[in-house]
C-alpha cells in the first residue's frame, strides 16, 4: 500500500475530517440564530447553493494544509538563510504576546497585498472569482474559494512573518504563531461573511465588520477595496478603504457567468483563457 495510504495516514485523514464536521456544527450553531434575529437580508439557509458551498469547505479544510507545508518549509528556510542572525536573534527574545501581535500585524500586511493582487492581476482573478461568485453572503462564503486561491493569499500572509522571525517552525513558540495567524484569520473570515447588520462604530476604525467586507463583495465598482481581513486602517493606508455608514451594497456577486458544478468550477481557472488573452470574470466585471 502506498505511503500516503496507510493506516496512519488514513486516521489522520479521517480526524480531520471529524473536527471539520465539529467545526461546522459549532459554526452553525453560533451564526445561525444570530443571522436569523439581526440578520442584514432575509434569505434562506438550505437553499441549492448550500451543498456546493459545503463541498467547499471541507475542500478548504483538507487541502490548503497539505499544499502548504513544502512552500513553507521552503520560506522558512530561506528566511533563516538570508535575514540576518542578529535579527532572528533579537526578535526570538520577544514575550510570545509580543510576537503573536506582530506576527498577526505583519500577516496581515501580506494577506492584503495578495489579496490585492488576486483582483488585479487577471490570472489570480479566474481562482478569485469563484469567491466572489454568490449573490447572497452568509458565514459559510468564507470557505467558498477554489483551494489554489486559498493557498495563494494564505502563502503571502504567512511569508512576512517567516521573514520577520516571529515564526519559526523550528522552535515550539514559534510555530504555534502561524497556527494562529490562519485560526484568527479563518475564525473572523466567518463573521465578516456573515449576513449581520451590525455596526460597531469607532471600533470599525480598529477592526473589520461585516458592513466593511460586504462592500469588498459588491457587485458594483467599489469591490477593489476593502481587502484586508481583520485590520480595516490597513486599507486606510494603501487607499482602498470605503465604509459608508449608513449604506450597505445593493448587489453582490459578479458579472460573469461561472460553470455551474462544484468539479467544472474547480477545472475552470486551470483552462486557456479565450481567445485574446483576458479571462472571462475579469473581462466582464471591468
Amino acid at each position: 500500500m502506498p505511503s500516503f495510504l496507510d493506516q496512519q495516514h488514513l486516521l489522520s485523514f479521517l480526524m480531520s475530517g471529524v473536527r471539520l464536521c465539529a467545526w461546522l456544527l459549532l459554526l452553525a450553531l453560533i451564526f445561525l440564530p444570530l443571522e436569523r434575529l439581526f440578520g442584514l437580508h432575509t434569505q434562506k439557509f438550505f437553499r441549492k447553493a448550500l451543498a456546493q458551498d459545503l463541498g467547499y469547505y471541507f475542500i478548504n479544510g483538507l487541502v490548503p494544509g497539505l499544499l502548504l507545508a513544502v512552500p513553507l518549509s521552503l520560506v522558512a528556510l530561506g528566511a533563516h538563510a538570508i535575514v540576518p542572525y542578529r535579527l532572528q536573534a533579537a526578535v526570538a527574545e520577544w514575550p510570545l504576546w509580543r510576537r503573536i501581535l506582530a506576527g498577526l500585524v505583519v500577516g496581515e500586511i501580506g494577506f492584503y497585498w495578495g489579496h490585492r493582487w488576486t483582483h488585479e492581476i487577471p490570472f489570480l482573478w479566474r481562482f478569485h472569482s469563484i469567491h466572489h461568485s454568490p449573490e447572497h453572503l452568509y458565514f459559510l462564503i468564507s470557505s467558498r474559494a477554489h483551494p489554489l486561491d486559498n493557498v495563494f493569499i494564505k502563502l503571502c500572509g504567512l511569508i512576512p512573518a517567516y521573514i520577520l522571525g516571529v515564526a519559526d517552525p523550528l522552535t515550539p513558540s514559534g510555530s504555534l504563531v502561524p497556527v494562529l495567524i490562519v485560526l484568527v484569520a479563518t475564525a473572523w473570515g466567518f463573521f465578516i461573511h456573515s449576513n449581520l447588520r451590525w455596526r460597531l462604530g469607532p471600533l470599525e476604525w480598529v477592526i473589520s465588520t461585516p458592513a466593511f467586507h460586504h462592500w469588498h463583495h459588491t457587485l458594483s465598482e467599489h469591490r477593489d477595496r476593502n481587502y484586508a481581513s481583520m485590520l480595516p486602517w490597513i486599507d486606510r493606508i494603501f487607499g482602498t478603504y470605503y465604509l459608508p455608514r449608513k449604506q450597505w451594497p445593493p448587489a453582490y456577486g459578479i458579472e460573469a457567468k461561472l460553470p455551474g458544478s462544484l468539479r467544472e468550477q474547480l477545472v475552470y481557472p486551470l483552462r486557456p483563457p479565450p481567445r485574446g488573452g483576458v479571462p472571462e470574470p475579469f473581462a466582464a466585471d471591468r
